[in-house]
């Protein structure tokens, strides 16, 4: 069986010096073994518009096209995103309309993980629960535990952008475990 396995990393966050952005490249260097991840810039992607998305993928915007097949080529997900009035990013929210989408998404079944930073107190968790109408509806598969709720990230990462704070490294680093650790046991379920 293949062990190798390749991520997709979103932030929901488009703001220079974003934590959330941050924590996706703290990820990027806290992968475990035989895991890589790129990563996509959701800014370019246009409002979704259902006349632009065909079931012909040469009808969708480019961009949406090129984000889509990233998804359908990555083993799992892993976004790091604000939270935006006790939700997910209008952005973030975006993108997700365009690749969920149509009887070809490549969210359907997909693994997921979560995380998110703020300068609150509440470390992106009503952002985070806003997520699981969709998990539900796309029949993606998210990793709970552990939650990787970073607050007061103004105190976990430095002048640069390193996420600095131990227990949120050790954090992320349990939460993409889980992350290979699901896809494993997906495609074993696949094979037998």
């Amino acid at each position: 069986m293949n062990t190798q396995i390749k991520l997709l990393g979103i932030s929901g966050s488009l703001r220079k010096g974003s934590y959330n952005t941050s924590l996706l490249k703290a990820a990027s260097q806290l992968l475990p073994q035989d895991v890589s991840m790129d990563t996509f810039y959701l800014g370019d992607i246009p409002l979704y518009n259902a006349d632009l998305d065909k079931p012909s993928a040469s009808q969708r915007p480019p961009v949406v096209q090129e984000f889509r097949d990233m998804m359908t080529k990555a083993d799992g997900l892993v976004i790091c995103s604000p939270e935006y009035n006790y939700g997910i990013p209008g952005l973030l929210k975006n993108a997700i309309d365009w690749a969920s989408r149509g009887e070809d998404s490549p969210l359907i079944g997909k693994p997921v993980a979560v995380m998110g930073a703020t300068i609150s107190l509440w470390g992106t968790v009503r952002m985070q629960l806003v997520f699981q109408n969709i998990f539900l509806y796309l029949n993606m598969k998210p990793v709970y535990k552990p939650e990787v709720l970073i607050a007061q990230a103004g105190n976990k990462f430095d002048d640069k952008g390193n996420l600095t704070d131990s227990t949120s490294l050790d954090l992320v680093r349990k939460k993409l475990e889980a992350l290979k650790k699901l896809i494993l046991h997906e495609r074993e379920a696949l094979v037998s």
